[in-house]
């Protein structure tokens, strides 16, 4: 045991080194599991067919920011000459990057030869094909060269490289052309070497005249490479084919170093379109010779270029898939989000949660209620204030648009924006200044810090008094997302919730010491704390009659503090079972240290987002909600919250969700001990239970059993006191 290791005894006497790197599972290849399970949902034939595609689609999306930021950072320590091994599983970047490279290339396999051995053939069932130019009807043939004239040539623009013309700046994620002519010149013949970049202001597939009951496409890459020869007149063409860069997308701020935290972001995001290449995608038809072009001139090793079959850039299937028009037999059923049952008969929100505080389960309840809460805030005239922190917001986002009406209505508006939101920078940048025109407060985060936790603060008139409801949750004030993500959030007027709210922003936008809390626990002072006293708390308390229980719901676990003491209450005999969807590097199941651990994963048609904790607490049960995974950079380097669940109604039915959840054997998979994860089968004549389905028949179950009782027996007239 190495020295000044913290070590324990387990029960059977035996010295235990928490620091063994055999106790872990490493991050990187932790996520690349992940993505492995989503790959699995569209290999799976339960789910219908275009379904199937997008997880193709999505497996595609994840890996390309995997590339960007996790490979980027890794590349970037190996550059400059950092071998420390990871604090957990002990690889250093070098073996980190040759076990992700070995792990990913089987993954891209994977992936396309489920495309074109599964997908291509079944689209072709039901009439939906891609076609390659030499296909074309003579008819479709006239379509596309007339849109290529067109629609495309316009637009394109031919590269040339050699020694006067260096090989050309290419975007991040772009689909280029490589090509190489044969240029005669005083009959001596020449080789030359060109770039064309796929414009990505143009539809990637184009959609062919077919006959009724047929729908065929054809890449715009492969329309370019048709016609290529119109863009190298007098010259012969040898060889077209496509590739894509993938480049460092790891954002490196010197927060505390620069005057503007704004400007410097701005900077920041330009260099990302041009930063180094960690990744390059080439067609299997590639020959040696532009490979070793491309290779020599994006200075990438071999084991990060990727050959596949093609087409390059699967994320394009999401679009189609949305953008195609019927096949309804071919797509999940619709699962509409319903109206909260709390919510149900009453026309102003501010009386709703003055009567009693109201859990809303997303997406299968309406994300419309927290809408409504800001829009509602924005014209009342009792309402003087209004402050709220941003993370992600949806494209043209209502919360942003009831906001900016508020500080033209006169009132009081406060928003956290926060800039460093990984691939929502410049989204968040456009709405900051739209808030800022109409009068907003805008806070563009804190210098070392991303704030990450959901809070809506509303200050409202009643009478004599001044009343602050809050609105606290597990995800973004995004409406768009809301429909995809599974996330809980919680309204109250609670005098205590309500003044830790103000104590938060105050915080946020002042200079003022974090207080003494009174209800919300916030990170980075005292979150990891709180949670390591719980776990304490829960070890003291187990005995062998009645042993300690933790269950844990969470994105992501890599925080090896908080791992160690789950180590620490699993030896001491509390039972723990965690829902961990993506990344866990707590490995399971290991006698004498973490036998009484066990952790499932949940992938489905809704991605599973939010954060649930509960603890038994010798009989008197604790149950939280957070903004926070259990991962370091939660408890260290962001503005998280954690906030206790106390109403007994509402601490009820967090904890049924969390039983159907560790009941599901239809979407869930178990962590094994060697890393890898097993789909949970329905033992024989056991029910099958799939959670996402069954929250959803619940939400519609509740709705219309609200709907069918009398107004005035919906009103329930209770006090928090007396719920409590």
């Amino acid at each position: 045991m190495g020295q000044g290791r913290k070590s324990l005894e387990n029960k059977r006497g035996d010295t235990i080194d928490f620091d063994c790197t055999e106790y872990y599972i490493n991050r990187e290849l932790s996520w690349l599991a992940f993505n492995h399970r989503v790959l699995e949902e569209a290999e799976d034939e339960k789910n219908p067919l275009l379904e199937r595609l997008k997880f193709l689609a999505i497996t595609s999306s994840n890996l390309d920011e995997f590339f960007m930021i996790r490979v980027g950072s890794m590349k970037d320590q190996e550059k400059h000459g950092i071998t420390t091994p990871d604090n957990k599983s002990g690889m250093t970047p070098r073996q980190q990057l040759e076990a992700v490279s070995r792990e990913a290339h089987k993954m891209v396999e994977k992936q396309y030869r489920l495309l074109h051995e599964t997908f291509i053939p079944l689209l072709a069932s039901y009439g939906i094909s891609f076609v390659k130019p030499e296909e074309l009807t003579e008819e479709q043939h006239r379509f596309v060269r007339t849109y290529f004239y067109d629609r495309i040539y316009p637009v394109l623009t031919p590269m040339a490289v050699d020694a006067s013309r260096p090989f050309p700046m290419l975007l991040n994620r772009s689909v280029n052309l490589a090509v190489t002519l044969d240029s005669e010149r005083d009959g001596k013949s020449k080789l030359l070497f060109a770039v064309v970049q796929v414009p990505s202001v143009l539809p990637r597939y184009i959609q062919l005249p077919s006959p009724e009951g047929i729908a065929q496409f054809i890449l715009l890459e492969d329309v370019i490479c048709h016609y290529v020869d119109f863009l190298f007149k007098g010259n012969r063409i040898l060889s077209v084919k496509p590739f894509r860069i993938t480049r460092n997308a790891d954002l490196t701020l010197d927060e505390e170093g620069t005057e503007d935290l704004l400007k410097e972001i701005q900077k920041e995001l330009k260099k990302r379109r041009w930063s180094s290449a960690v990744r390059l995608e080439v067609t299997c038809e590639m020959d040696e010779y532009m490979k070793a072009i491309l290779q020599e001139s994006l200075e990438i090793e071999a084991c990060d270029i990727y050959e596949v079959e093609g087409p390059l850039d699967l994320t394009f299937l999401m679009k189609f898939v949305l953008s195609l028009p019927g096949y309804n037999e071919l797509r999940y059923r619709s699962l509409p989000p319903q109206p909260p049952a709390d919510f149900i008969g009453e026309n102003n929100i501010f009386e709703a949660i003055a009567h009693k505080d109201i859990l809303v389960h997303h997406p299968y309840e309406s994300f419309d209620p927290v809408v409504h809460f800001v829009k509602q805030a924005a014209d009342d005239p009792n309402v003087l204030a209004i402050k709220q922190t941003l993370y992600r917001v949806s494209g043209d986002s209502p919360i942003v648009n009831a906001l900016a009406k508020a500080a033209e209505n006169g009132k009081q508006v406060t928003v956290l924006v926060e800039l460093k939101a990984r691939f929502d920078e410049e989204n968040n940048i456009v709405w900051a200044k739209k808030l800022e025109k109409a009068g907003c407060h805008v806070i563009y985060g804190l210098v070392g810090l991303k704030t990450h936790c959901k809070i809506t603060l509303i200050v409202r008139q009643e009478g004599q008094k001044l009343i602050r409801y809050v609105h606290l949750g597990t995800g973004n004030y995004n409406d768009s997302t809301a429909r995809l993500y599974t996330d809980l959030g919680m309204f109250t007027c609670n005098e205590q919730f309500g003044i830790d709210a103000s104590y938060i922003f105050n915080h946020l936008s002042g200079y003022s010491k974090p207080p003494k809390w009174k209800k919300i626990e916030v990170a980075p002072n005292g979150l990891r704390n709180r949670i390591l006293q719980l776990i304490d708390n829960e070890i003291a308390k187990s005995t062998l009659e009645k042993p300690g229980r933790i269950i844990l719901k969470m994105n992501s676990l890599t925080d090896k503090k908080l791992i160690k003491a789950l180590f620490k209450a699993s030896i001491a005999g509390v039972q723990i079972d965690m829902i961990v969807r993506g990344i866990c590097c707590l490995r399971p199941g290991i006698p004498g240290i973490s036998e009484n651990i066990r952790v499932r994963s949940i992938v489905d048609r809704f991605l599973e987002h939010s954060r649930v904790f509960y603890f038994q607490n010798g009989g008197n049960e604790l149950v939280y909600l957070s903004s926070a995974d259990w991962m370091t950079r939660n408890m260290e380097r962001r503005v998280e919250i954690m906030f206790p669940i106390e109403v007994k109604s509402l601490k009820e039915r967090v904890k049924d969700i969390l039983h159907i959840l560790l009941s599901d054997n239809v979407k869930a998979r178990t962590l094994k001990p060697d890393g890898t994860y097993t789909r949970v089968q329905p033992r024989e004549g056991e029910p099958h239970v799939h959670a996402q389905l069954y929250f959803h028949e619940l939400a519609v179950k509740n709705t219309k059993k609200i709907r069918q009782t009398p107004y005035m027996k919906q009103l329930k007239p209770k006090t928090h006191v007396e719920e409590e």
